[in-house]
């Protein structure tokens, strides 16, 4: 059987996930705090007919040798966390972070999980959640009688009562980084979790550390250019084509083969 009808084909398989992992970057253009992925590939081994540095008389050598590679295999997704485009929403509640580092909220089940999506809401107690209802941590609730809620660059929440003057701090929002954020778990709903790729979370407040600040009114929408994802996309259908060329000519090949006894 021809090689090439199995080489071509896994540049079938490594296309389709290229088309793939571009397909969901244009799904999520407009996702609040989508980061965009990229697909990785490397080649496969190769069958060595012969190796470089073989004598090929008494004395020259061969220069290069004869190696038939076998194709293409994904070897990643990655996520590319680069900063998106500023949204002004003039929600006091809509808050985007500047630089790195994540907010940090806690799920039903009682673990920790991390987003970059700050389109947060009050839930019937007053807490700051995500908009799946997660409340964020270090845990903020807003007094009942607010008229007013202020965060500062470095994450203070404060709120003005009815009937003050002066408004009074109800908490702080941190922000977590990773040494490699790239190494974190997608979970969906823009939430992520740490593995042992991404290291442990380092906390601190906005603006110190190496962390990016926190600005109020404004959400971080996706990373996703669509220009290029649609460059992408054309360029990956290209490749799927031309593989597929590759298995019919090899097909062909075949058919003469058989029709020789003929």
């Amino acid at each position: 059987m021809l090689r090439s009808l199995y080489t071509a084909a896994t540049g079938m398989v490594a296309q389709q996930t290229s088309i793939d992992v571009t397909s969901n970057n244009i799904a999520n253009v407009n996702t609040v705090g989508y980061k965009k992925q990229r697909a990785e590939f490397a080649d496969l081994f190769y069958q060595t007919m012969e190796y470089a540095g073989t004598a090929t008389s008494a004395t020259t050598t061969s220069p290069t040798g004869t190696n038939i590679g076998l194709g293409v295999r994904p070897t990643a997704v990655t996520k590319l966390f680069s900063q998106g485009n500023f949204k002004e929403t003039g929600n006091n509640l809509d808050v985007a972070i500047t630089g790195n580092g994540f907010f940090k909220v806690q799920m039903p089940d009682g673990s920790l999980a991390y987003t970059r999506n700050g389109s947060f809401k009050l839930d019937s107690q007053g807490q700051v959640v995500t908009s799946d209802g997660y409340p964020i941590v270090p845990n903020i609730v807003v007094p009942p009688d607010t008229v007013q809620i202020s965060i500062g660059t470095d994450g203070t929440v404060s709120v003005l009562q009815a009937g003050q003057t002066q408004t009074t701090q109800i908490g702080q929002i941190t922000l977590t980084n990773f040494i490699n954020p790239a190494g974190l778990h997608a979970l969906g709903n823009n939430n992520y979790i740490n593995t042992s790729a991404s290291g442990d979370p380092i906390e601190g407040v906005a603006g110190t550390e190496g962390l990016g600040q926190i600005r109020q009114g404004f959400v971080e929408m996706s990373n996703v250019q669509l220009v290029e994802e649609m460059t992408d996309l054309i360029t990956g259908q290209r490749a799927y084509d031309a593989n597929s060329k590759a298995i019919m000519t090899s097909d062909e090949m075949l058919k003469t083969v058989n029709q020789l006894k003929r």
